[in-house]
């Protein structure tokens, strides 16, 4: 081994350049940044942030101007519409990190959720139908859902990194394979006749909050109220956002607290260095592959318990806004490099901004065209970084 020192996982050896590609890649030649150089890369890494909380304070300042002060930009309502409304882009785009960090691409996604939403119904509406009670009903149409998906995600893998497809290629033909078998199995059109009871798994809260007089904090059981006590009633924390929030968790360490994660980054960093590593890396191609697609089936089962229906075009829409977030929370397009928790930031951001320009009666076609100068700004920023750290430009690689 060269004069870097080997790092042993197990039976493989990770050398310090692989290491240091998962890093963020090579720091150019001399190895030295300058402080200028420094400054860059820091502003680069946390303007997503920065943007963030400008926003935020923009619309915490506009809205009330604009409404004669009857609405307000800050409230816990508000708040919790946002956490519900990035909950597929979210869990869309944490499959999509991985696959990014890796230099991939999965067109998938989208089609994969709603196929999920549509198994997920049909499993559901069946085990009842048989008898089954209604939560172990849930978990079989969990278990469709997701596992339909990952089977997806198998097929993805398995062709790029056994038969050398490109990514773009195999994941839009992919698209539009499971796009056709959602509307085969849904037949054309929504899968209804779900037990009314998965509705609550959807769509009730772990604390309920009544401000005022006759009002109160209730704790995993939505009050019976209706009236003025209703209009009042603010939810906190809805069951799908608390299971997102378990798979971000578990998304975050499984990227950067596990060997997993450090061989995601290789391969993204340098994947010929990978390969001379003894990274098994097809097993992990196909892996992220998989892991992709299960994160879009957990977004279509939970889409279905929120509408007690399964759509089969539920995530068609969804796709672009997800890569959107990833590239926003500073996920390299040339790979290696990218964090969970950007991710994360960049959902937000497009739902903050969304939720904002609406309050501000903003047509809806200005969101499009906002979001895609955030997207433009992000990548420039990337490229920017890239070039400071001395590591070549590029997209997709496989």
């Amino acid at each position: 081994m060269p004069k870097a020192q080997g790092k042993i996982q197990g039976t493989e050896i990770v050398t310090e350049r692989t290491v240091r590609a998962a890093r963020g890649g090579d720091v150019a030649a001399s190895g030295v940044l300058t402080p200028a150089q420094r400054a860059a890369i820091f502003l680069s890494r946390i303007w997503a942030w920065v943007f963030l909380g400008l926003m935020v304070l923009f619309f915490v300042v506009a809205v009330p101007l604009t409404s004669g002060g009857s609405v307000n930009f800050l409230t816990n309502r508000n708040f919790q519409n946002i956490l519900v409304a990035i909950v597929p882009v979210l869990l869309l785009g944490l499959g999509q990190t991985f696959v990014i960090i890796t230099a991939g691409i999965d067109l998938s996604v989208g089609w994969v959720m709603s196929l999920a939403s549509v198994l997920s119904a049909l499993a559901i509406r069946g085990s009842f139908n048989s008898g089954l009670p209604l939560f172990p009903s849930v978990l079989v149409g969990f278990a469709a859902g997701v596992g339909g998906a990952a089977a997806v995600g198998f097929v993805n893998g398995v062709v790029i990194s056994k038969l050398k497809v490109p990514a773009f290629i195999v994941t839009l033909g992919t698209s539009f394979i499971v796009r056709g078998a959602a509307y085969l199995m849904s037949e054309n059109t929504t899968v209804i006749g779900l037990p009314e009871g998965i509705r609550a798994y959807g769509n009730d809260a772990l604390i309920y909050y009544i401000g005022g007089d006759g009002g109160g904090l209730y704790f995993l059981q939505r009050p019976e109220v209706g009236g003025e006590l209703l209009r009042r009633m603010d939810i906190v924390l809805p069951y799908p956002v608390i299971v997102t929030a378990f798979v971000v968790a578990w998304a975050m360490f499984l990227l950067h607290r596990t060997q997993f994660g450090r061989h995601t980054y290789a391969l993204g960093g340098s994947m010929d260095a990978a390969v001379r590593s003894g990274i098994p890396v097809d097993r992990r191609i196909i892996m992220l592959y998989m892991l992709s697609a299960a994160t879009s089936g957990v977004a279509g089962c939970l889409s279905t318990l929120r509408f007690t229906a399964g759509s089969s075009v539920i995530g068609d829409p969804l796709l672009l806004s997800s890569i959107a977030a990833v590239i926003i929370g500073g996920v390299s397009m040339s790979g290696g490099s990218g964090t969970v928790i950007g991710t994360v930031i960049g959902a937000l951001i497009i739902a903050v901004l969304t939720t904002g320009l609406v309050m501000l009666n903003v047509d809806a076609f200005w969101q499009f065209i906002v979001i895609g100068a955030v997207v433009i700004v992000a990548v420039l920023i990337d490229q920017s970084r890239d070039l400071i750290m001395g590591r070549p430009k590029g997209g997709i690689r496989r």
